[in-house]
């Protein structure tokens, strides 16, 4: 493998992402819910055997827009280092509380791991 192939094995494309409102509703309406002190995490399993998608949701009442972009980049983040590891066919969505906006980067994924195992969705 070359440099060049290693970086694009860990990508995270918009094309995996949840998008449309209507998307980010279904997982609402059906799939189940795990709390947690910074994050609350929805999951859909699908019929799509396709890879799974991801969404985030950092509300204005976590604060100003650095402060949303920020949690919101590092979920991305957290959700595109252990992709391999997420079932096929699953839809999450992470929904930042307003504790995540002073939360280190160590404590979003601690937190972010324990829902998706309590979830089931982790498979390697």
């Amino acid at each position: 493998m070359t440099a060049g192939n290693a970086g694009k094995r860990f990508t995270f494309p918009k094309t995996r992402r949840l998008t449309r409102p209507s998307e980010f509703e279904r997982v609402k309406q059906t799939g189940r819910v795990e709390r947690g002190r910074l994050m609350v995490l929805s999951v859909l399993e699908t019929n799509d055997a396709n890879r799974f998608r991801a969404g985030f949701i950092t509300s204005r009442a976590l604060g100003p827009t650095v402060k949303r972009n920020r949690v919101r980049r590092r979920l991305r983040e957290i959700v595109r280092k252990h992709q391999a590891a997420i079932a096929d066919g699953t839809w999450i969505v992470t929904i930042a509380r307003h504790w995540a906006v002073n939360a280190t980067y160590r404590e979003l994924e601690g937190e972010w791991l324990r829902l998706a195992e309590r979830a089931s969705i982790l498979g390697a």
